[in-house]
């Protein structure tokens, strides 16, 4: 469903790098691995590498497609440097401890002259027409994705080691500053419900708001639970965000970040 989503976000495309006949290419927490097998055809000469912590991606995959069981966190990749010349990655917020040094990793085993890009929400509510209540950073808001946004941002601050639920929005710093260069930002609005006029983004509003309702749960028993909420008080707490993400009167959405960079050659030179 996400796929899915973010494709129609991305108005069908699974990539932005100017990608020119890659060999090898990662997809770093690949989940279902429905994006390698989709970059398979589009680049049938490529290997294409899909990692994830859970194997379970399906069996029956194109021939240039293969999963590995991984964790990107760690020191030791499985390849040595400079062997990749694309590496993509999605929806990893919350999911690691250092964004910015998984990046560095990234940059260690691309070939000089690849490209690296982030899909990633920023999943703090906007609004640009005031229908949507302020944030109380004191006590609990009149719109509770609010709050279900700050309680995992202060779960991730806590939790051993600590994981970052905010990150798309700093991506392209930490690119550059990690060394690569060329670092293009595309930002998308994604409304939480089909609230909007416009016929492509209450399409997309439909497919967010399906997305919450089913996910919401999967998404906050981990983090709640860490800050020492019960089951119950956590599905008292998920009624009224389910109430928020369903309110056509809040022009409420999330920011889309896709974001590029390339692995300098050799002979260039920081700007």
């Amino acid at each position: 469903m996400q796929h899915h989503l973010i494709k129609m976000v991305n108005h069908g495309r699974l990539f932005f790098a100017p990608l020119d006949h890659p060999k090898r290419i990662l997809d770093i927490g690949t989940g279902s691995g429905i994006w390698p097998i989709e970059m398979a055809p589009v680049f049938p000469e490529a290997e294409i590498i899909g990692t994830d912590l859970s194997p379970v991606q399906p069996n029956e995959v194109p021939e240039n497609v293969h999963f590995i069981v991984d964790d990107a966190i760690e020191d030791e990749w499985l390849w040595g440097p400079n062997h990749f010349d694309f590496i993509h990655t999605g929806h990893l917020s919350g999911s690691l401890p250092s964004f910015k040094e998984l990046l560095r990793k990234c940059f260690n085993h691309l070939k000089p002259g690849g490209y690296i890009e982030c899909h990633e929400f920023d999943p703090k509510p906007k609004c640009d027409d005031g229908t949507m209540p302020p944030e109380d950073p004191d006590q609990f808001s009149e719109y509770a994705l609010h709050d279900w946004c700050d309680l995992n941002i202060r779960s991730g601050q806590i939790a051993d080691p600590p994981r970052q639920f905010r990150v798309a929005h700093r991506i392209a710093r930490w690119m550059r500053e990690v060394g690569f260069v060329d670092v293009q930002e595309r930002i998308s609005k994604v409304p939480n419900n089909p609230w909007p006029t416009d016929p492509h983004l209450k399409n997309i509003g439909k497919w967010t708001e399906t997305n919450w309702l089913e996910a919401l749960s999967g998404w906050s028993y981990k983090p709640f639970t860490a800050l020492g909420w019960s089951k119950p008080e956590i599905e008292v707490f998920l009624v009224d965000v389910r109430k928020s993400v369903q309110n056509r009167d809040i022009h409420s959405y999330m920011d889309f970040y896709v974001v590029t960079g390339r692995k300098p050659l050799s002979e260039e030179k920081d700007p």
